[in-house]
């Protein structure tokens, strides 16, 4: 083997080692991997199912907050949710048809919601405004009509 095919080899694999360490420390150590306790649900029984046989908000603490919300062929239940500044609001979605997408502009909520599984996120809406929720997933024909609002007073 020529001296500089190892030099590249040699550059080439230092160079994957490096970025598999770089991975591997945002996934472990700065807990940056994807969500292990995956929680799953029948979709065809979402209305069945509790919590999303009622969905809602809910206050479970000081300033603290549950939504559990269901997404569906263009529309977000509960259609619109109210909480005071400062509260921390725990999301629990789930979509009862096709995959949608959960994002709340001007934060960094950004999730696809799948049947068949649980979504859950928390965020911190410390100041008074008014939040656009939108899918971000094609969802079909109506998919640009899907929006809803977080009210912050």
């Amino acid at each position: 083997m020529h001296k500089d095919e190892k030099i590249w080899l040699t550059l080439s694999f230092g160079m994957i080692m490096i970025f598999m360490l770089i991975t591997g420390y945002q996934a472990f150590a700065l807990e940056m991997g994807p969500p292990s306790n995956m929680e799953t649900i029948d979709p065809q029984k979402v209305d069945q199912t509790a919590p999303f046989d009622k969905p809602g908000i809910t206050k479970i603490g000081e300033n603290e907050y549950e939504v559990v919300m269901t997404l569906a062929a263009f529309s977000f239940n509960p259609p619109n949710i109210e909480v005071p500044a400062g509260s921390t609001v725990h999301f629990t979605l789930t979509s009862k048809d096709v995959v949608h997408g959960f994002e709340i502009a001007g934060t960094n909520v950004n999730a696809m919601v799948m049947p068949g599984h649980i979504q859950k996120i928390t965020q911190k809406f410390d100041k008074t405004d008014q939040y656009l929720v939108i899918c971000n997933e094609y969802c079909g024909a109506g998919h640009q009509l899907m929006s809803t609002t977080i009210t912050v007073k």
